[in-house]
């Protein structure tokens, strides 16, 4: 972000640091203003529909930004590779592109993912696989955390992400 300093009128000289800071916090607050009104003006399109009966969407999509719920391993049929985390997380990850390709978005396009793992001994594969789905080396920043539960019992993770559409 620039730094805007300010100068008295008749003088020329620089007025003092505080009143520069006070007047670039002023600057920044504007933007924000300017920005959440632009984005609250903007409808919000609900990707998806709410699986299994629970009462959320697969994705949200404001302006240019989509949010995708914490994803569950659940295949097209329902089934779930109960105790096998390879099989849990490739389809967590496929799950997610549709959800995202749905969203006018790819892997690509994703900023932030958040991985909750049921065991701290999946995290290497978890990293392995999670690897083949981004082009380049090119890694959203993540937070990964081992919970203690996850709403179903055989849930061995779930992941969640935001990203943009342009």
């Amino acid at each position: 972000m620039a730094t805007v300093t300010c100068y008295d009128m008749r003088s020329k000289k620089k007025i003092g640091k505080h009143v520069t800071r006070l007047v670039n916090k002023l600057l920044l607050m504007a933007v924000l203003v300017l920005s959440a009104t632009h984005v609250r003006s903007e409808p919000l399109d609900y990707i998806g529909k709410p699986v299994r009966g629970i009462p959320v969407s697969q994705a949200v999509k404001v302006a240019k930004f989509v949010f995708v719920s914490g994803t569950p391993a659940f295949d097209g049929s329902g089934k779930l590779a109960v105790g096998d985390f390879p099989a849990q997380m490739k389809q967590v990850m496929d799950n997610m592109t549709a959800i995202l390709k749905a969203s006018g978005a790819g892997w690509d396009r994703v900023v932030k993912t958040n991985v909750l793992l049921m065991r701290p001994g999946d995290f290497a594969e978890m990293n392995r696989i999670y690897a083949t789905y981004f082009a380049d080396e090119k890694y959203p920043a993540r937070t990964t955390v081992v919970v203690a539960g996850l709403p179903h019992p055989d849930f061995l993770l779930e992941i969640e992400c935001e990203a943009l559409t342009e």
